[in-house]
């Protein structure tokens, strides 16, 4: 049988994680490394296919060994690949990760090309958002004005189109140079968006509220029709549509990488699902915690 949706398009990078795999104490040097497929908007497509639904990954990568190896572990977990661009003068990035005694993972980015990628990835916009349920957007697309521009035109297609846009801010702060700047950009995404998930520090940086509940409130003003703050292990909380509060599982955690973007993943796929009816958000909501639950047991993002 077909699958009746359309994809869901995440606007994005593919990253390679080069992870060492343990906790360091102060001081401790790394050893070895293994690769992990990453990259924000590239876990969530995958797992948005993982929970049935279509995906596909806009973005790029270089010509080089790595970026072959980043499609082929899309194409394997059936994210299509159509509108990744391949950049002959790029190194697809690569990002050391490297996890502290309690567990708290800092990331060191090499050859990064994300306005390149972007540059090249912009042509398959329309197309791509016209053939889709739904636009996955974060932020990391905003820090330079080559990939904003691209993500700016990416909103006003999906708004033309009559797509609804996700908004999940993934604030990194070793990308910024002012945080301030990083919320500005971040509440311009989110007045422009259907959904926007954040975690709580992202929900504070925004709104500058410390609570969650008093934060998704605000953050429901600025014209979000759902908002989803997560708040660790303790609770998620929704405003806008509905108001819901949810307790996650509890979880062993091997690494907190990877957990925010399948639990974003798994929301998307729930809504599409429900036809984009975001009252029924309690209804999605277990399904998407245990994904970032689960996703805290192994090292990598995706597996």
């Amino acid at each position: 049988m077909s699958n009746p949706f359309q994809p869901i398009v995440c606007i994005g990078e593919a990253i390679v994680d080069l992870i060492c795999e343990r906790n360091l104490d102060s001081g401790e040097p790394p050893d070895s490394f293994v690769a992990h497929p990453g990259g924000a908007l590239a876990n969530v497509a995958v797992a948005i296919s993982r929970n049935g639904v279509p995906s596909a990954l806009l973005g790029g990568v270089g010509e080089d060994r790595w970026g072959c190896w980043l499609t082929a572990e899309l194409e394997r977990e059936s994210v299509a690949t159509d509108w990744i661009a391949t950049v002959d003068d790029a190194d697809t990035p690569l990002g050391i990760v490297l996890f502290d005694a309690a567990g708290e993972p800092a990331f060191q980015i090499y050859g990064e090309h994300i306005a390149a990628t972007m540059l090249a990835a912009r042509v398959h916009l329309e197309p791509a958002i016209g053939r889709s349920a739904a636009v996955v957007i974060g932020s990391n697309t905003m820090v330079g004005p080559v990939e904003r521009e691209v993500t700016r035109q990416a909103v006003e297609v999906a708004h033309e189109e009559g797509v609804p846009v996700l908004f999940d801010p993934n604030y990194r702060p070793n990308r910024w140079t002012d945080p301030t700047v990083a919320a500005n950009y971040c509440r311009e995404l989110a007045g422009g968006s259907a959904v926007l998930k954040c975690n709580l520090g992202e929900a504070t940086l925004i709104t500058g509220e410390p609570d969650a509940v008093d934060a998704a409130r605000m953050l429901a003003t600025l014209g979000p029709r759902l908002v989803v703050v997560t708040d660790g292990f303790r609770r998620v909380i929704t405003a806008g549509a509905a108001e819901v509060e949810l307790e996650p599982p509890f979880a062993d955690v091997v690494s907190p990488l990877g957990a925010g973007d399948a639990f974003m993943g798994t929301l998307a796929a729930g809504l599409c699902r429900n036809n984009w009816d975001f009252s029924r958000v309690a209804e999605v909501l277990p399904d998407a915690a245990e994904a970032g639950t689960s996703a805290c047991g192994h090292w990598g993002a995706q597996k």
